[in-house]
Order: structure tokens, then sequence, then C-alpha cells
């Protein structure tokens, strides 16, 4: 059988994932009540309200399947509670690139990505790039638009 991989995420993502099923699970009684009235409407067969729902039933099952089963993976981790000289999960890093302009990451799950906030996955390039990497390292990364280099300035576990 094979290993369930644990979901690396914060405290946060997990309350956002919790919240996110909570809202679906209560979503379908009211799909059902949909199909039921849909069904009461007659022929099934040109029945557009009764497909639309069951298509919405579909949707809404397949993401409580993904969401329950991330939440049942999830590792939890507190950047407060970790410390060292090495980029790792949940670490906030600042770096400056090729215009020793500063750029600040902070390194999280994947549902939890944010590049806006500046909050990346740590499965995206820059954060495969950053893990394990220590204050003065230059760090050349692949991303869509070309390679980028960064110097590692500073890591804080906030």
């Amino acid at each position: 059988m094979a290993t369930m991989e644990k979901v690396p995420m914060l405290a946060e993502g997990y309350e956002r994932l919790t919240a996110d099923l909570k809202v679906l699970r209560a979503e379908r009684p009211k799909i059902v009540d949909a199909i039921e009235e849909a069904r009461a409407h007659g022929d099934l067969s040109e029945n557009a309200e009764y497909h639309a729902a069951k298509e919405r039933q579909g949707q809404v099952e397949a993401q409580i399947a993904e969401l329950e089963d991330k939440v049942s993976r999830a590792q939890i981790i507190d950047p407060a509670t970790l410390s060292g000289d090495k980029i790792i999960f949940g670490a906030t890093v600042t770096l400056l690139d090729e215009d020793d302009k500063p750029v600040r990451y902070q390194i999280v799950g994947q549902t939890e990505a944010d590049a806006n906030k500046g909050r990346i996955s740590y499965s995206s390039p820059i954060a495969r790039a950053l893990i394990g990497r220590q204050v003065g390292d230059e760090v050349e990364v692949t991303v869509p638009s070309g390679d980028r280099f960064y110097l590692v300035e500073k890591i804080e576990f906030i």
C-alpha cells in the first residue's frame, strides 16, 4: 500500500480548508432539495434544472473529497517554533535581486500560496531553489520569464 504523503501547511491554511469544507457540506442538502424539486417537474431527459443540479452535486462531492483528503493528511507547521540557519518550509526569506532590491517571500503550503502577498508554495521553482540555502548564498532560479539571480539576505521564522 502506498504511504500517505503529508501535506505541510500553516495553521491559517488548515483553518481555511476546514471552513471551506464546512461550507460545501452545508450545501449538500440544498443540492438534494434542488434535485428533488427538478425531478418533480417531470421528464428528466429535457429537464435543465435537474441536469444542472446533478452536475453541481458532482462538483461539490469532488471538492469535498479533495478537501477531506488534504485535511486528513495535513501537517500543521508553526513557523514561530522553527529555527536554524537554513531555509525550510515556513521560513520568511529576504532576498536581494539583481538590482539589489529586497524581495520577501514566505514559503508556505500549496493551498496558502499567494504571490501577491509574498507567499510562495514550497513546490514553486523559487522555493525549491531556496530550500536548504543559508544567508549569503547566491541562488539562481529558472522561471518562465528566464533565469533570475538572488542573494539570500535574511531568514526569519515568524
